[in-house]
């Protein structure tokens, strides 16, 4: 099987902080996983299935209104029905407002922020791309 991959680029919003210091919640980036997860099981299958549960999600560094990140997402097993995905997000433009208010800077290397691994289900009677 050809790998299947998705990748989404996006900038926090303010309106994405729910903490003070304008810290994003982490459960913004389970909603970019699950956007993932749609895409790939369109990809694949032609249908957007179910994600049926994460195996492990590991929040590494904050995000914050303002910051863009990249999330990637990809099938790394295929069953009967399910799908085994590998997700990451990292952190690759950051704002610095310690220079301006508009200032902002590329990262020379991105910052993996959040990394987990699940698994999704799409019934074989929904099935119909031919892998």
């Amino acid at each position: 099987m050809a790998p299947v991959k998705a990748t989404l680029r996006l900038r926090m919003s303010q309106a994405d902080a729910h903490y003070g210091g304008n810290l994003v919640d982490g459960a913004r980036m389970l909603a970019l996983f699950g956007d993932l997860a749609t895409e790939l099981l369109i990809r694949h299958d032609g249908d957007e299935g179910l994600f049926r549960a994460y195996d492990a999600v590991e929040f590494l560094a904050p995000v914050h209104a303002g910051d863009y990140v990249e999330a990637e997402g990809e099938i790394v097993k295929v069953g009967n029905t399910s799908r085994a995905m590998r997700f990451e997000v990292r952190k690759v433009i950051s704002p610095r407002p310690d220079l301006s208010d508009s200032a902002a800077e590329v990262l020379a290397e991105p910052v993996v922020v959040c990394r987990a691994t699940g698994t999704c289900v799409v019934p074989k009677d929904k099935q119909r791309v031919a892998r």
